[in-house]
């Protein structure tokens, strides 16, 4: 696909203003705070696999309102700890697969929590095992407007609750050293990756992948690619709720949770991508609050850097300097 977007100099400079609600943090630290008081447990079981050099568990962590989410756990064997570690958020439709599925933050010595996406699983690899036990008012196909007539009932206000309470969950393991975790994910897991950065004290690093659920008016209108035409479809039937819509997504917008970031970042971004327009990653990254650097794919669409890309996080994550508490 040829470039579509802004120029590269003009995306450089990219810092749009977005819709953001005057009562953005207390909404946030009100769903934190009860989803937390919901209580719960962190639950694992050791699996049985064929690989010889980490173990993996399945694990079971309580989410939005206490409500029980699945991830694989996968920690390097025979290292003690305590580790540093990567929680990590899967693309849209897709589930946490089967154990030991992801290794490689494993493979390079981290403690790896890999997050289900509750009621995803369906759509690619290998399935999901998370639940969404919540109703939804009229919905376009897909998870992008499943309850957006309110904030208070819209999916993602789920999914990002369930990604800070994975956070909380892997620090409480003995085998982590709850000052070393990073975020990290793709495409729709960076979009994750942003708001549990911007919800989260304390991240070493955050490294969202060519990230999606980002300036929700500028991808609705540039791309014809789904997911973002889901809300196309929505509201060319329901004519006239274009501010109620833009409103409860500006609550879930990565641009409003990376100005309240405070962890260093690696962006990615693919100057050819049609699913995630490379102005939508700038605008998130260039109101990014923390220290940050991109890696830019020229050439490449939303399948950006790949192997590369890992390859550059596992570098910035390693260069990051051992905070202060966890020196021992």
């Amino acid at each position: 696909m040829p470039r579509f977007d802004l120029t590269p100099d003009e995306l450089a400079a990219y810092r749009p203003d977005v819709r953001e609600p005057d009562d953005f943090d207390e909404f946030w630290s009100r769903t934190l705070t009860e989803s937390r008081a919901a209580g719960g447990e962190v639950v694992r079981r050791q699996v049985d696999t064929p690989f010889a050099v980490f173990d993996v568990f399945d694990l079971t962590f309580p989410g939005f309102a206490g409500e029980p989410v699945r991830a694989w756990l996968t920690l390097p064997r025979g290292v003690t700890g305590p580790l540093p570690a990567v929680v990590e958020f899967n693309g849209y439709g897709g589930g946490r697969g089967l154990p030991g599925e992801r290794s490689d933050w494993a493979a390079a010595g981290y403690a790896h929590l890999f997050m289900d996406t509750r009621g995803q699983g369906s759509t690619w690899g290998s399935g999901g095992d998370t639940p969404d036990p919540h109703g939804a008012g009229p919905s376009a196909s897909g998870f992008l407007t499943r309850g957006v007539d309110d904030p208070e009932t819209y999916y993602y206000r789920r999914v990002y609750t369930d990604a800070v309470r994975a956070i909380d969950a892997v620090r409480s393991l003995p085998e982590v050293d709850p000052a070393r975790v990073a975020v990290a994910g793709g495409s729709q897991g960076g979009g994750i990756t942003l708001a549990a950065a911007g919800l989260t004290e304390g991240l070493v690093a955050a490294m969202p992948d060519v990230p999606f659920l980002c300036h929700f008016e500028r991808a609705v209108g540039l791309t014809d690619r789904d997911p973002y035409q889901e809300v196309v479809r929505y509201l060319s039937v329901h004519r006239g709720a274009d501010d109620r819509v833009f409103d409860t997504l500006s609550y879930f917008d990565g641009v409003n949770f990376a100005k309240r970031a405070t962890a260093p970042a690696l962006f990615s971004v693919a100057l050819m991508d049609p699913v995630c327009p490379p102005s939508t990653v700038y605008a998130a990254f260039n109101h990014y609050a923390a220290d940050k650097h991109i890696e830019v794919y020229k050439h490449n669409q939303h399948e950006g850097g790949q192997a590369h890309q890992w390859f550059a996080q596992a570098a910035f994550l390693a260069a990051q300097p051992v905070p202060q508490a966890s020196v021992v």
